[in-house]
């Protein structure tokens, strides 16, 4: 099952790692299909040298499809298997090496989910059952038949040990055998089988293939790995690998070809088939699932391209620390423990879908420092630093649960007041809740007895949870607990790094504890012993429920269902199920009861030699298969062994064949061969197998190989979101921070120059004159100018060398960038720069550039419509019509401010008349002997010509503040002439 949630996590937060998967599409003749021939190059642009299938996750999809009946044989599910094999092996087309692994026994830390999922898949199928009788009343022979087929195809025989899988393993070893006869594209590569048989879970199994090939001679540093599953935790045993070219092939569920129909809407189709029971619909599963195998799609997930990701995400702010990318990797797969795996429950506290990864990165990063370091080393964990880590997430604890019962109140609210049935306001929707009891049909059953974030709710969950009943007790079973879980996540670390450390440890509880409870564990010491692994046998008796006892021998059946059996305690008919604040009812605790290992062999040892010889060969633990075609070099050597004359060569114990990398394509490990009739080799059909061992034992080293070459960098740090808000602190709205984009908008470097433009040409035109009517005293027009509250200081801005360089006279901190914002009073520095683009000095901007300002824009504003429309639609291109809206808005009402066509704009026009008028009738009259004559003459003159070489001192030094603002020289000796007369009136 892997990380729940965290490949969409992965996804969403680093799109680029996604890539689909580019097919050839089959040719039909005469309405038969064609198939692709593999041999030829990939249509993906790489060429892949080995593909790894993690089998189970093939199985189980081929054994109950969603939404197709089930398959009513063992051979159609085989003959599925097979489909779905030919299907990404087209996809990928290795060049060396197909590595088929299904799940073998698993180390007693994952038997417990197996056990916990393979009751519920009983208790399911009970439950259907029921319904079936209950719905119909009296059964019918149809659904009769249908329940013996349920029984007969229980998924639960998806178990090593089983018949199902032995039959399945014989059938794909035909498979193979066919497939390298007759297909180009198998004809040259390599085949290892690892079946039910060989012990160790499936993906696990692989992964010790590609460590121990590593660094040994013919190893080539830049194979191509591709690997196919399910599991979301593929992705951290790809990174734990330190592979750089390593690609993860997963079903697209997004766009699987499933009719368009949503998750619920399957279910209710794959519930109406097996209620119906309909024989016809069942007949067709081999068209069925082969159309719809054919119709899926596929996408390659690209952990080089994750590490590049991983490489901004996980900077640290000290730029003086030297910073290991390889370490900083093993940490990141060291931190994703906490928030879930197979082997642990994760942490009460992180939740993906609540930013759990997006805390601990952050924690990560702002502790770094302060806990001295990286918290792994390899699979070697640093205690003293983790406390410090933990720690430091556990105090965002409350804040955390503080969030969650805000969500709560908010949908609780929501459904006692709003008429929608909408699933956001659903209690049952939101990952807060920490029931006990739980019924998706009735929801008043649900009851929360902790309340996580109030006061008390820490002993209230390990009353609940961990029935504890007094303080010493919850003090006892707190640190059991914390101990237990760090003894987890070594263990899981070292089973990532380097493999299987203990067969027989696991946690022993179904919770875990507070982040905030992890102090002390610096002093702890982490020891494991090896063991061994179960038999297939002894593992079914250890994760099948009684309803599944029909897979296993007939005196192990009774030790699950007999009523006088020693162990009937392990197989509970019902048992309790605790949602635990999930979403969803399969992600509810099984609370069952843990296998005691020594009570189960004792028992299981009793019976063991009433086993047939069948039997006992499906009880015993194998090897590797490896087949070749007879043409192939490694080939060639093994046959030259069995062929040799000198009997010592083969002697009746078994022997072990070094093989050599440079006849293998650069693959160690040993071939066994033995006379022996369980363990001959065996030839069919120009095929030749033998039993494969992988090479010694010998540490990971987590560090990129010598000689590899590194892909060109498809990230930058423009495609890294630098700002995640932390889910529990105060964020926005969701409708402003919504990651879908606003048809039409702007933002960024576009949003502030556009911003500029309009705050100048706003701030030119209407504010210049408030201004000047501060400087000399004129009262403000409040209404008109915006009611506008500012203070205004004239004061001249000191300018330094380096404004030279700028576009628009501002200093180069001043310059609108990205997100700046360009307050009004900043007017005067952005007019500045049409004189400076003319080429004027300073000086020449204090006498003169106010006039020439203004001159061009009352040019501006003669332009014809058409060249306005023009001039905008240039400007404006990608714009949104909004933006182009509020411009236009802004032209008008500078318009219609300045001049004589609008209400306040024809006012001031008569007001400036009468003022005109009032003022040469005065210099009419005191023509004769008034000393300002000649200045008057040079005014008017200045103002019909528009030049500033005949201007009176007086003049000058009262129009020196519009100067500085920029106003024209027309408008200017107006004002001076104003000036005067005003004095006059006052003296």
């Amino acid at each position: 099952m892997g990380i729940p949630a965290f490949y969409r996590w992965l996804t969403e937060r680093y799109p680029l790692t996604i890539a689909d998967v580019m097919e050839e599409t089959p040719l039909y003749i005469s309405g038969v299909s064609v198939p692709v021939d593999t041999s030829r190059p990939n249509p993906n642009g790489v060429e892949f040298d080995n593909l790894y299938l993690d089998m189970n996750g093939i199985i189980h999809p081929c054994f109950h499809p969603e939404g197709l009946p089930p398959p009513t044989t063992y051979e159609e599910v085989f003959a599925a298997v097979f489909k779905y094999i030919d299907r990404i092996f087209s996809i990928v087309r290795p060049r060396k090496l197909l590595f088929m692994a299904i799940d073998g026994v698993a180390p007693r830390a994952k038997m417990n989910q197996q056990r916990s999922r393979r009751f519920r898949a009983a208790r399911d199928a009970a439950c259907q059952a029921l319904s079936m009788e209950t719905n119909g009343g009296i059964v019918s022979e149809s659904k009769e038949g249908n329940l013996e087929q349920v029984t007969k195809l229980d998924s639960n025989v998806i178990t090593p040990g089983t018949e199902f899988m032995d039959l399945l393993s014989s059938a794909l070893r035909s498979y193979i055998g066919l497939r390298m006869k007759e297909k180009l594209g198998w004809r040259g590569i390599k085949v290892i089988l690892s079946d039910a048989n060989v012990a160790g879970e499936g993906e696990h199994k692989i992964m010790s293939y590609i460590r121990l090939q590593r660094n040994l001679p013919g190893f080539d540093p830049n194979t191509r790995h591709c690997l196919y599953g399910l599991d979301a935790d593929l992705i951290m045993l790809a990174l734990a690998s330190h592979e750089i070219h390593f690609s993860i092939l997963r079903e697209d569920h997004g766009n699987a070809s499933t009719g368009g129909k949503s998750f619920k809407e399957k279910q209710r189709v794959m519930k109406r088939q097996k209620l119906n029971g309909d024989s016809e619909e069942i007949g067709k599963f081999a068209e069925k699932i082969e159309n719809h195998i054919s119709g899926m799609k596929f996408q390659f997930f690209k952990v080089w391209i994750l590490r590049e990701y991983l490489a901004y995400d996980m900077r640290i702010p000290d730029t003086t620390l030297k910073v290991d990318l390889e370490r900083v990797i093993d940490d990141f797969v060291f931190m994703c423990l906490f928030v879930g795996n197979d082997f642990l429950p994760h942490i009460p506290s992180l939740e993906i879908s609540e930013g759990a990864i997006d805390l601990l990165m952050t924690v990560y990063k702002k502790e770094f420092a302060r806990m001295g370091g990286y918290l792994t080393n390899s699979f070697e964990i640093n205690l003293i630093r983790v406390e410090h880590f933990v720690e430091a997430v556990g105090s965002h604890e409350s804040a955390i649960f503080r969030r969650r019962n805000q969500l709560q109140f908010f949908c609780e609210d929501g459904n006692n007041s709003s008429q929608s049935k909408s699933t956001k306001c659903d209690p049952k929707a939101w990952p807060f809740s920490n029931q006990t009891t739980f019924s998706f049909n009735d929801t008043s059953a649900v009851v929360d007895k902790i309340k996580l974030g109030d006061e008390g709710w820490k002993e209230r969950f390990y009353a609940e949870k961990f029935e504890t009943k007094s303080e010493d007790e919850r003090d006892t079973i707190r640190r059991h607990a914390v101990f237990k879980y760090v003894e987890g996540i070594c263990w899981v670390m070292r089973y990532y790094y380097e493999g299987v450390c203990s067969w027989q440890w696991f946690y022993p509880y179904h919770y875990a504890p507070f982040a905030s409870d992890f102090y002390g564990c610096g002093q702890l010491e982490i020891h494991f012993t090896l063991g061994k692994p179960f038999k297939p046998f002894d593992q079914l008796m250890a994760v099948l429920p009684a309803a599944s006892a029909h897979a296993l021998p007939l005196f192990y059946r009774k030790l699950m269902m007999d009523a006088s059996s020693p162990i009937l305690d392990f197989y509970p008919t019902d048992f309790e199920l605790d949602i635990n604040g999930k979403r969803f009812s399969w992600q509810a605790i099984c609370k069952l009861p843990f296998i005691e290992e020594s009570r189960l062999v004792s028992e299981i040892a009793k019976v063991e030699h009433t086993l047939t010889d069948e039997e006992r060969r499906r009880n015993r633990l194998g090897y590797d298969v490896l087949c070749v075609r007879v043409s192939h070099p490694l080939a060639v050597k093994v046959i030259s062994l069995l062929e040799c004359k000198d009997q010592s060569a083969l002697p009746t114990a078994n022997i072990k064949y070094q093989i050599d990398p440079t006849i293998s394509g650069g693959m160690n490990g040993y071939i066994y061969i033995s006379e022996k009739p369980e363990w001959l080799m065996t030839t069919s059909d120009q095929v030749i197998s033998v039993f494969y061992e992988y090479p010694p034992f010998h540490s990971h080293i987590p560090r990129l190989p010598e000689g590899v070459i590194l892909p060109n960098k498809s990230v930058t740090k423009w495609n890294c979101s630098h700002a995640h808000q932390l889910w529990h602190e105060p964020a926005v709205s969701s409708s402003v921070s919504s990651k879908r984009q606003i048809p039409k908008s702007i933002s960024g470097p576009q949003l502030a120059k556009l911003a500029h433009r309009l705050v100048s040409e706003y701030s030119s035109s209407k504010h210049l004159d408030v201004h000047r009517c501060a400087e000399h005293g004129f009262p403000l027009d409040a209404d008109r100018m915006g009611e506008r509250r500012t203070e205004v200081q004239p004061k001249k801005r000191k300018r330094d060398k380096c404004n030279k360089d700028c576009l628009d006279g501002r200093s180069k901190e001043s310059q609108v960038g990205k997100g700046d914002f360009v307050p009004i009073n900043n007017a005067e520095n952005m007019e500045s720069s049409t004189l400076r683009q003319q080429g004027g000095s300073s000086g020449d901007y204090v006498s003169a550039g106010v006039d020439e300002i203004k001159v061009d824009k009352s040019k501006k504003r003669k332009w014809s419509s058409k060249d306005r429309e023009h001039k905008e639609g240039a400007e404006g291109a990608g714009i949104p019509d909004g933006v182009q809206k509020l411009e236009r808005s802004i032209q008008e009402q500078r318009n219609s401010d300045h001049t004589p066509g609008g209400a306040d704009g024809e006012n001031d026009y008569k007001e400036a008349k009468s003022r005109e008028s009032k003022s040469r009738k005065r210099k009419e009259r005191n023509k004769k002997g008034n000393q300002n004559d000649g200045d008057s003459v040079r005014n008017k003159n200045a103002e019909k010509l528009g030049c500033t070489n005949h201007i009176s001192k007086a003049t000058k030094l009262h129009s020196s503040g519009a100067e500085r603002r920029g106003c024209s020289c027309r408008w200017r000796c107006g004002i001076g002439a104003e000036i005067q007369e005003k004095e006059k009136d006052q003296s």
